[in-house]
């Protein structure tokens, strides 16, 4: 018998990859062989990465985890998850807050293919008041967000806001 590879998709912008994505990811490999860090092109927001630095930091995060594969992405998340043969679309969830967005995008992605699901992970108790857009306007004010993205994500963002690390 020819069993799949349970592989998932992990989507998101990742401006910047904090450590609750880590964590995500982390647990995510409880459930699945394999997970694709999907960094997208496309978001509401205006990022302050390029995509490219984006992947960039995501992959030397990842870099020691053979079963952590991280790519961009664009357009239509379930095609991509259809075309890396993936059976589910991985998300965290952090709060109440989190839930609307979340239920009527795996909704949709279920009527556009019902083969392919979505796994919510509550995001681990440390991580739940962060998020990439509190650790941006803190390290712009100067702030210090050591222990709360990897160190060479911290750099990226000192670097970006012209502090020295």
């Amino acid at each position: 018998m020819d069993k799949k590879k349970l592989i998932a998709v992990y989507p998101g912008t990742f401006d910047p990859l904090t450590n609750g994505h880590i964590s995500l990811v982390k647990r995510g490999l409880d459930i699945f062989e394999e997970i694709i860090l999907a960094v997208a092109l496309h978001s509401p927001k205006i990022p302050l990465f390029s995509l490219q630095e984006r992947v960039d930091m995501a992959r030397k995060t990842f870099e020691h985890m053979d079963n952590v594969l991280v790519e961009p992405f664009e357009g239509l998340l379930i095609d991509y998850v259809r075309s890396k043969k993936a059976r589910a679309i991985l998300r965290g969830m952090r709060a109440v807050a989190d839930f609307e967005l979340e239920f009527q995008m795996a909704l949709m992605n279920r009527r556009l293919d019902r083969n392919i699901q979505t796994v919510f992970l509550m995001t681990d108790y440390k991580w739940l008041y962060i998020s990439s857009t509190l650790i941006k306007d803190v390290a712009k004010l100067g702030g210090d967000i050591h222990g709360v993205v990897p160190e060479n994500v911290q750099k990226e963002l000192y670097k970006k806001f012209g502090r020295m690390v």
